[in-house]
């Protein structure tokens, strides 16, 4: 029975090490697809349209990384590779969803995302990025 409990605590240490890891890769993702640089955006300059945009990234990265736990095969090696690989389609999915809606709309979507002026599309943004994350939670599920 302690063996059981040793087990289940080591197998979450690798799962949050994982998943930490694929949010660590979802900052990197929002850090390409916006100009500047996000460390600077978010905490120095306080720029609300990226830390809504980030947010949503990180939110949804979660969730797919939660979904790919909760669902997880009982062989634990497939398990983790199973959330591994969900997550990083999800990145792929966002990343996508990004391009899609800035060929969409007007202008450049990464330019508005870095104004300083609050703006509608930071949240139509986030909201796509959270929507492709779901829509890879519902295909784990």
């Amino acid at each position: 029975m302690l063996e059981d409990l040793f087990s289940g605590a080591w197998q979450s240490v690798v799962f949050g090490v994982v998943g930490v890891g694929l949010m660590a890769a979802g900052f990197l993702l929002v850090d390409l697809l916006t100009p500047g640089k996000l460390r600077e955006l978010i905490w120095v300059q306080r720029n609300g349209n990226a830390g809504l945009l980030l947010a949503a990234n990180q939110l949804g990265i979660a969730g797919i990384v939660f979904t790919a736990i909760l669902t997880s095969y009982d062989d634990f090696g497939k398990g983790l590779a199973s959330t591994l690989i969900f997550g990083l389609v999800g990145l792929a999915i966002m990343a996508l969803a990004f391009f899609v809606l800035d060929m969409l709309t007007p202008g450049k979507l990464g330019e508005v995302i870095c104004s300083t002026e609050p703006h509608p599309a930071a949240r139509v943004s986030a909201a796509t990025h959270f929507g492709a994350a779901l829509i890879v939670c519902a295909c784990i599920a």
